[in-house]
């Protein structure tokens, strides 16, 4: 039993890591986006929350992402998952580079669709008995890609 905790705490240590770094990694590609004159100028919907909503949104997300990946890859590792994982990574990352630092909007909201497609197939697929209840941790993750999605498709529709 201690040996299973320490593993899913590895994991849970590991995904941490990678998850904040790659919030790191996609805040630095983004050169400031949400600050610059072409996001200020942009007509954006009216249910956009202000800017401190999206760290704190992102914090919390991150935390039960990381956590149910523990779950998830304690359970069942293997390659196909990995890729499945590095795919989320880097669509997650690639976002802010392709909306904030390239200004394509639309590619933006192909690259934010896919994403959420892989998190729900994160959550319809990974349903054992042991991960019936873990799989709720992507709910946050879930609600935040459908209001960014749709945050972007308004600023498509309506520039």
């Amino acid at each position: 039993m201690i040996k299973q905790n320490l593993n899913r705490t590895v994991y849970f240590i590991i995904f941490l890591a990678i998850n904040f770094g790659g919030l790191a990694l996609g805040s630095w590609l983004m050169d400031n986006g949400p600050n610059t004159a072409w996001y200020q100028n942009l007509n954006k919907a009216p249910w956009t929350p202000p800017g401190w909503v999206f760290g704190a949104a992102w914090t919390f997300i991150m935390l039960c992402f990381s956590w149910y990946l523990a779950e998830l890859f304690k359970e069942r590792g293997s390659r196909f998952l990995w890729s499945i994982y590095s795919l989320q990574v880097i669509l997650n990352v690639g976002w802010n580079w392709i909306f904030f630092n390239q200004h394509m909007v639309t590619v933006g909201l192909a690259v934010i669709s896919l994403l959420l497609l892989v998190i729900f197939y994160f959550f319809i697929t990974f349903r054992s008995d042991r991960l019936k209840y873990a799989k709720y941790l992507l709910v946050p993750y879930i609600l935040w890609l459908c209001i960014a999605t749709s945050l972007n498709a308004y600023i498509v529709l309506n520039n």
